[in-house]
């Protein structure tokens, strides 16, 4: 495992593997009760064998204020307060393999910016999906008039999550450690920028 002082110093990022053939789809309508569903069991990994992608204990489930803000944040206008879009990936089942987000930053004067969510499910991981899933909503967001940068912050610890966005090009701004005590654990925070094509 790489300690806090490796992520900072930025050494050798893993390539993804050619990504599998699955296709992107727009989390709305009906869609919503499987993507709800998908992030539910997500949760079930946090904090598993000391990795955290979420700042909440582990065991904690889906807060219902986050289904709330999905649901609502779709309706509203890309650039307005709350916005939200969501796509997934399915398996051959039809269960959802994987997803990314985009949303409204909460400041009004950022609305040119916006932040990025991305899992995949446990099943499919090392497969390409979150490359693809990340290639997605970035091309995605350069289309859109207005918005110019995408942020994210990945806790320290999720380290296929930081080589993930270090192998596609994002810039790392920084970092704080000890940002949180998750399950008694001190666990720091890395952020990443990337600034779109035209933007």
């Amino acid at each position: 495992r790489l300690g806090w002082g490796a992520w900072l110093a930025g050494g050798a990022a893993a390539q993804a593997p050619a990504p599998e053939a699955f296709a992107i789809e727009a989390v709305e309508g009906e869609a919503f009760a499987a993507f709800f569903d998908y992030l539910e069991d997500q949760l079930r990994d946090n904090g598993r064998d000391g990795t955290w992608f979420m700042p909440v204990p582990a065991g904690t489930g889906l807060p219902e204020g986050k289904r709330a803000a999905f649901l609502a944040g779709a309706q509203a206008e890309v650039g307005g307060p709350g916005w939200r879009r969501a796509w997934i990936v399915r398996d051959a089942g039809g269960a959802v393999a994987g997803h990314v987000d985009l949303r409204a930053h909460p400041e009004e004067l950022s609305s040119h910016r916006c932040l990025l969510g991305l899992g995949v499910h446990r099943d499919h991981r090392r497969r390409g999906l979150a490359r693809r899933l990340l290639a997605h909503a970035e091309a995605w967001a350069a289309a859109q008039p207005g918005l110019a940068w995408i942020d994210l912050q990945v806790l320290s610890s999720n380290e296929p999550a930081v080589a993930l966005y270090r192998a596609a090009g994002w810039q790392m701004t920084g970092g704080v450690p000890d940002r949180y005590r998750i399950d008694g654990r001190p666990v720091g925070e890395v952020a990443f920028v990337r600034r779109l094509a035209g933007g």
